[in-house]
This record gives C-alpha cells, sequence and structure tokens, in this order.
C-alpha cells in the first residue's frame, strides 16, 4: 500500500521510479568513465610527437647554457689577466722581465704574487682557475705576447690570453676555440 492510500486519497497517475535501473537498461548500459582503445592510442600518438618535439629544444637549451658558462669562464680568466697586467704597471707587483707584465700561467693567478712593499703580503688574482665547460676541465689553451693571434701552440714565456681546447661550433656557428 502506498502512502496516498493509507490517508484515503487516489493514488497519482505516475509511479515513483525505483533508484535501481531495470535489468533491460543495465545489459545496454556503457559506463562513460574509461577511454576507448582508439582515444588511448590518439592520446599516446600525441604524446610520442610532442615529446619528439621537446628533445630537440632541450638539446638547444642545454647547449645554450654551456656557451653562457664559457662566455662568463673566459671574461673571469680575462680579468684577471687584465688585473694582474694593472698591478704589473703600477710596479705593485714583481714580474720577471721577459713576461711583459703578463702572468707566466693561470696557477700563478689563484697561487697570487708577493706585493713589491711588503714581505708578507700576496694578492690573488682568481680563486681557482675555472672550468672549461665544453671539454669540463680547467686545461685552457694559452697565448702569450710572442705568438700568433691565431697560434694554437703556447710559446710558454707569459699567459696574454685563453681560448677553449674545444673543436666544436656553437649556436652561431663559430668555433669555440675562436671566442
Amino acid at each position: 500500500m502506498t502512502v496516498p492510500e493509507q490517508h484515503g486519497a487516489l493514488a497519482p497517475p505516475f509511479r515513483i521510479p525505483d533508484r535501481r535501473a531495470p535489468r533491460w537498461r543495465m545489459r545496454n548500459h556503457k559506463p562513460d568513465a574509461g577511454m576507448t582503445l582508439l582515444e588511448l592510442i590518439i592520446a599516446c600518438g600525441i604524446l610520442l610527437i610532442l615529446t619528439g618535439a621537446a628533445v630537440p629544444m632541450t638539446r638547444v637549451i642545454v647547449k645554450r647554457q654551456k656557451e653562457q658558462l664559457l662566455h662568463q669562464n673566459l671574461r673571469e680568466i680575462r680579468n684577471a689577466i687584465d688585473r694582474y697586467k694593472d698591478a704589473a704597471d703600477q710596479n705593485l707587483i714583481k714580474v720577471e722581465v721577459d713576461t711583459n707584465g703578463y702572468p707566466p700561467d693561470l696557477d700563478t693567478l689563484v697561487k697570487g704574487v708577493q706585493l713589491s712593499g711588503s714581505a708578507d703580503k700576496k694578492v690573488r688574482f682568481l680563486r681557482k682557475v675555472p672550468v672549461d665547460p665544453m671539454t669540463n676541465n680547467t686545461d685552457w689553451g694559452l697565448r702569450s705576447v710572442q705568438d700568433d693571434l691565431d697560434s694554437t701552440s703556447w710559446g710558454g714565456q707569459n699567459v696574454f690570453d685563453i681560448y677553449s681546447k674545444s673543436t666544436a661550433t656553437g649556436l652561431d656557428n663559430t668555433k669555440y676555440s675562436d671566442w
């Protein structure tokens, strides 16, 4: 007996729907929660295409970061050489006659040199020799004042300039050794 019939009222012309679906509907009902195999294949294909495009971009970004670090390290060492030369020209440090006021090697910039007026004071121009990011070591190509500008062998008299020993080319199609 339904609720309206108890009170003497007529039953409504419609039935209150049951919360459970009839069996015949459940057999044909397909849930919308999952993906079909075709949708899954298409989604994987799109992901593969996007990943394939991202890998070359990542390589370029890594190469650009290494090039920026190379520029920074070259600038740091060249500034240290220039400061050494300025100190030698002002007679603040003792230098050998045949060096033209340039350091004899890169280790001299790190170890430091004695100041002319003091026996116990040293001045250092670098904390450490920076790593060449293209070769991953501290072995830089060196040039002295007596060497040619495009020379790849160091005469050993002094350090006028440095360059990377890498034979690769940069993103701008110039060799790293020419920077």
